[in-house]
């Protein structure tokens, strides 16, 4: 009947009737439908990306009708008795009702049951009504009598963007109602989602980079869902795409999971550590440049800790301990009643070393040495992991084994952290290796909130991120839940088996950039990937951290995305918050020898700890992991048009090239940089703007690019052919930059309004190939992005 049904409205669509309305009637619901309204609803039935209800009508003969209008309008006699037969049975229907998220007729049932079209057949209807469908006009929904309005809600504390639709009609139907719930990541599984699945798996609720820095508006990955008709078409390919470029490239619609998923040199084929990397020189402590907190004479073994006692420092060039002397704690002296300084350390030692038995007594034992906090802290997530989370077994693990552990490795600070850890302050050049022990020690003294001026920003550490966790234990949040499971696994590996690695953090300036605009570097490699992840699939190479310029983001608070995930399997990079000033724009920080503790699954609010994870990474001569990570923050624009200004080209270049350069080595010791969609999300970076600019820094510094488009596979595409069509005509960094220069003064400055009518990549494609630009020799065939 469905079958039916659309070929008789392609007849009446033919033949141009005067009259094309068909009613359709079932109990007390009447419904006047425009044959190009059902023809559009019926299509989208056709379509797998998502869940959608199933709609079918049975056409009556009768067209006593006076309307002439082509829009859809909707008449319940009586709302009442339909909700109610609703509730009643579902099962006496044979609707399939699932979640909707593009056109066609919501909520219209009826009695034929439902026959699924197999792709052959699909595409055959297609071919035949393309030619003839009638396009919606952009206010199709406006033409609905009862409008349906999209409600954009954002979170504030951690930028997530999420959209929701809801039925005016079905407003007051049962929570359970399956039409009125929003779509999750296993739905878009089942339907065969348009982006590839990975880790990285964007939702309409995910959030696209730092706690600052994440996903709205730009093609960070998010899964996007379609609203209109013409969305479900098959693209036309653009005109005047070269025959090669196309031969790499099948169903780049989105329709369903590409053919394709990389593009570009084989990732096989680039460098990787620690294979690439010459031989280190001997580790040494180096004043003013390099601080050892181990034994360099017994790298073989376990490393100890160098000097073999404590020194006690005290100052603003240093980590303020929780084991120094100084770190007083005014008491009141109950027989004098006079305040005294009381050694915090001992209050500490004192409070923690009590038998716990519960988050409650956790809380006091906390708040003992943090009394002034005690009416502003909120430990709801702790309680919560312990007292609804964990089994009772393993509640009982955890105070009886596992925080008594923790405890122990906090109370050795000084004994583990002998030499004072100086301060990486804004414009240094300096690096800090220390051993994993030493690093767990710091993280426990974290978790237990001892490290003293670091719970206000009104002290002398308020350009530092935070490092005590008092914001990790407040709230209900499930993001919150799942970050403690992913710390707990990390505690409960390193309390039952020693780490003997080191790690190393490195604070680096650039003080002379390139001279970009008289560069004559062409570009290197690409690999270029809609599927994979950064730390999986990058392993031995340089990866990106899509930092905040206060490292780790909102770690140890909400954010839960790119850098914050990353943070949170590998916490040793938590510990980099203690002692990293802000990044100024010429800065960034690299970490080497970082270790994985936990799986994950999920982004953002759809992040879940799945696991530990047991790390196989080899190690190098100074026996650190060879996972090497470099922080680079990159600028918020909250006009889209300021980021083709030259200077801040210029400030996401040097940030960049700073990130990726060692002018100490030589290029052929350097492994690729795996990156991303650096600084796209709420920062407000166009994506292909950014995998431009990283290609340009990348090439400068010499190291080849393999970038991860999380899911987004027309960025894939987009930015092969604009690598491609760059090397093909050996056009050098320079006559890029110099292109870029000309974008903003042709298409960008007196721009009116918020997007130029001309994207970059077109502009740049036009340039290249004008006879100007080109020699004399003009091209008939020039890529052309949609983007």
């Amino acid at each position: 009947m469905a079958l039916y049904g659309i070929l008789r409205f392609a007849h009446l669509l033919k033949t141009r009737l005067s009259k094309k309305e068909v009613w359709t009637k079932r109990n007390n619901t009447l419904l006047v439908v425009s044959a190009q309204v059902v023809l559009m609803s019926a299509l989208t039935d056709f379509e797998p990306v998502t869940k959608r209800s199933r709609v079918k009508t049975s056409v009556l003969k009768s067209h006593s009708s006076s309307h002439q209008d082509s829009t859809l309008c909707i008449q319940i006699n009586d709302k009442k008795a339909v909700n109610q037969e609703k509730r009643q049975n579902n099962t006496n229907s044979n609707m399939d009702i699932k979640p909707k998220t593009g056109g066609g007729l919501r909520g219209v049932k009826t009695k034929a049951s439902h026959h699924r079209i197999i792709p052959r057949q699909q595409q055959k209807f297609r071919n035949a009504l393309e030619s003839w469908l009638v396009k919606p006009t952009q206010n199709i929904t406006a033409a609905v009598c009862q409008p349906q309005e999209e409600e954009v809600k954002m979170d504030d504390e951690d930028n997530a963007h999420s959209q929701s639709c809801q039925n005016a009609d079905n407003f007051d139907a049962f929570d359970s109602d399956e039409e009125t719930q929003r779509l999750t990541p296993q739905d878009l599984e089942e339907d065969n989602s348009v982006a590839p699945t990975s880790k990285h798996t964007h939702t309409d609720d995910g959030m696209d980079k730092q706690e600052m820095a994440s996903g709205s508006g730009c093609s960070e990955g998010f899964v996007k869902h379609r609203s209109k008709i013409t969305d479900f078409f098959p693209e036309a390919p653009s005109p005047g795409l070269p025959d090669e470029e196309d031969s790499d490239w099948e169903n780049t619609s989105g329709d369903s999971e590409p053919v394709v998923t990389w593009l570009g040199t084989p990732i096989s084929e680039l460098r990787r550590m620690p294979e690439c990397r010459g031989t280190l020189p001997p580790l040494k402590d180096i004043p003013g440049l390099h601080t050892v907190m181990i034994r360099t004479d017994s790298l073989g073994e376990v490393p100890g800790p160098y000097p073999a006692k404590f020194e006690d420092t005290w100052d603003d060039i240093h980590v303020k301990m929780p084991c120094s002397r100084d770190n007083l704690f005014p008491v009141e002296d109950e027989e004098t009643q006079k305040r005294q300084n009381k050694s915090r350390w001992e209050l500490i030692k004192e409070a923690l070393t009590r038998k716990m038995n519960n988050p409650f007594e956790l809380k006091n034992a906390i708040l003992k040495y943090c009394a002034s906090n005690a009416r502003k802290w909120d430990f709801t997530a702790l309680h919560l992991y312990c007292t609804k989370v964990l089994e009772p077994d393993a509640a009982e693990h955890l105070f009886d084994s596992l925080l008594p552990d923790m405890v122990q490795l906090a109370l050795r600070a000084s004994e583990l952290c002998t030499k004072p850890i100086p301060l990486l302050k804004g414009g240094m050049n300096h690096s800090i290796t220390m051993s994993q022990e030493q690093v767990a020690c710091l993280l426990a003294n974290a978790f237990f909130c001892t490290f003293p001026r670091r719970n206000s920003r009104r002290t002398e550490y308020c350009n530092y991120p935070d490092i005590n966790f008092f914001r990790l234990f407040e709230g209900s949040s499930p993001r919150k839940i799942e970050k403690l499971k992913t710390i707990m696994c990390y505690f409960k590996s390193v309390t039952e088996q020693k780490p003997t690695g080191l790690v190393t953090f490195t604070r680096k300036s650039l003080d002379d950039p390139p001279e970009w605009e008289s560069s004559q570097t062409q570009l290197t490699k690409l690999h270029i990937t809609c599927k994979g992840t950064i730390e999986d699939d990058g392993y031995g190479m340089l990866q990106v951290d899509f930092a905040n310029q206060f490292v780790g983001g909102g770690v140890t608070s909400s954010g839960l995305v790119q850098e914050e995930i990353r943070f949170l399997i590998n916490p040793e990079l938590i510990v980099s918050r203690l002692f990293t000033e802000a990044l100024d724009h010429n800065e960034c920080l690299i970490i080497i020898g970082t270790q994985q503790y936990s799986e994950y699954t999920g982004y953002a609010q759809t992040y879940k700890w799945d696991g530990s994870h047991q790390d196989t990474t080899p190690r190098d001569d100074w026996r650190r992991r060879c996972t090497e990570i470099v922080a680079i923050d990159a600028l918020q624009f909250r006009n889209f048009l300021e980021q083709f200004h030259p200077h801040r080209i210029n400030r996401e270049l040097n940030k960049a090239f700073c990130g990726f350069s060692r002018p100490d080595e030589d290029s052929q010791n350097l492994a690729a940089v795996a990156t991303g969609n650096w600084g796209c999300g709420v920062f407000g970076g166009d994506p292909r703007l950014k995998a431009l600019l990283q290609m340009l820094a990348a090439a400068e510094a010499g190291r080849d690019v393999a970038y991860f488009t999380f899911g987004d596979s027309k960025l894939m595409t987009d930015v092969h052919k604009m690598h491609s069509f760059l090397t093909q005509r050996n056009i050098s960094v320079g006559k890029v930059y110099d292109l870029l220069e000309q974008y903003y003064i042709s298409e960008c400055k007196n721009c009116r309004g918020r997007r130029p009518d001309v994207s970059l990549y077109s502009f740049i494609y036009q340039q290249v190939s004008s006879p100007n630009d080109s020699g004399g020799k003009t091209r008939q065939h020039v890529p052309t992005d949609c983007h």
